[in-house]
């Protein structure tokens, strides 16, 4: 097994932004009393189409943003941007989220509220516009159904 110093990335992880959209404090109660572990949302994209989700738990921050990164970078999904846009217009549902996405002429830029917004900006689509249709309070089910819709894209 090779090690890896401590600090320093390959040009791979160079080029992908994270974004930790959601950090939860989970709490499990056992005989012994309750047991704090942390939940890590985190989106990353490189900005020319590759967009990757992931959740990462861990007993601190760092490890569960950690874990969730590179879970995320395993995961990584393609957008099609034709025109500066997204082809065609789709829906998607997550659980109660309903997302509607639709191509946006040139110079729009990203209409889209909430955990979308974050999503569109990674990916690199400079115009579209989303729309929450279902659930606002949920953001993991909006980011994955959001996801669903840039899959159903191809």
């Amino acid at each position: 097994m090779r090690e890896r110093r401590v600090g320093t990335r390959s040009p791979e992880e160079k080029e992908f932004e994270q974004r930790v959209i959601d950090l939860r404090r989970v709490t499990r109660v056992t005989k012994g009393g309750k047991r704090l572990t942390f939940r890590a949302t985190v989106l990353v994209g490189n900005g020319k189409g590759q967009l990757g989700f992931a959740l990462g738990k861990g007993a601190d921050v760092a490890l569960s943003t950690a874990k969730a990164f590179r879970r995320a970078r395993k995961n990584l999904i393609q957008v099609p941007i034709m025109n500066e846009t997204i082809p065609f217009e789709v829906r998607a549902k997550s659980g109660a989220a309903l997302v509607l996405i639709k191509p946006a002429p040139r110079g729009t830029g990203i209409k889209a509220g909430g955990p979308m917004r974050i999503v569109f900006e990674l990916a690199g689509v400079p115009n579209v516009v989303g729309k929450i249709l279902g659930t606002t309070k949920n953001k993991i089910n909006i980011i994955r159904a959001t996801l669903q819709a840039i899959e159903q894209l191809r």
